[in-house]
């Protein structure tokens, strides 16, 4: 319990350091053409900047999101940018179209690195319009078995950017709720009767975020 506090009160102190340095709009707007384009990962501080910035808005959403329709919601990704551009070509671009994405960003797929920053940036320039839940790739334990890893070394000479990244997976919701109507995770999509009550798991609501799974 008491390393528990330790970490949440250290990660407060964190957000709130680099709050002072968030990626600007202009910023944003050239990260990701350039993600979409150039395929350029970004530089590491860029990187932690936006990680940072990103963790903030994960741990505001809670561990259900509330989502409204209409929505366009997509599956695995799996390291597919190329997929991912083409995705936002026909399906439509943001902020013009809402998107909920169900997890598995990284991982088997050759870019990783630039679909999960491409992503994390769209997050954090449109907060409002793209909702990011977290997949069983979202970890550790996999992301050392399937690529993302090996990615991150390659790239970046060193574990630090990885280590970034699965930290602010911990921050991923879990689950969302669509127009009440909807329950939406990484497992598929339900239906439910509308309600004034979001049809979410009473145990999902018990859940803490910064969850290491």
């Amino acid at each position: 319990m008491v390393e528990t506090a330790i970490g949440v009160a250290q990660d407060a102190m964190s957000l709130a350091k680099n709050s002072e340095s968030a990626p600007s709009h202009a910023e944003l707007h050239a990260w990701t053409e350039n993600l979409m384009g150039d395929v350029k990962y970004l530089k590491r501080n860029d990187v932690e900047r936006l990680i940072a910035k990103a963790k903030e808005l994960f741990a505001d959403e809670g561990v259900v999101a509330e989502v409204a329709a209409p929505v366009t919601i997509c599956g695995d990704t799996h390291g597919q940018l190329w997929d991912l551009v083409e995705l936002f070509r026909v399906g439509g671009p943001i902020p013009d179209v809402n998107y909920l994405f169900l997890g598995d960003y990284v991982d088997r797929g050759y870019y990783s690195v630039e679909v999960v920053t491409l992503l994390f940036a769209l997050k954090v320039r449109y907060p409002k319009r793209v909702t990011l839940l977290r997949g069983n790739h979202e970890s550790r334990q996999i992301t050392q078995v399937y690529g993302f890893y090996d990615e991150c070394l390659r790239k970046y000479g060193d574990a630090s950017v990885w280590q970034l990244f699965t930290d602010c997976f911990d921050y991923l919701p879990l689950t969302a709720c669509v127009d009440n109507s909807f329950l939406c995770m990484h497992g598929g999509v339900r239906s439910f009767p509308p309600s004034p009550s979001p049809p979410a798991p009473a145990s999902a609501a018990r859940l803490t975020r910064g969850l290491c799974v």
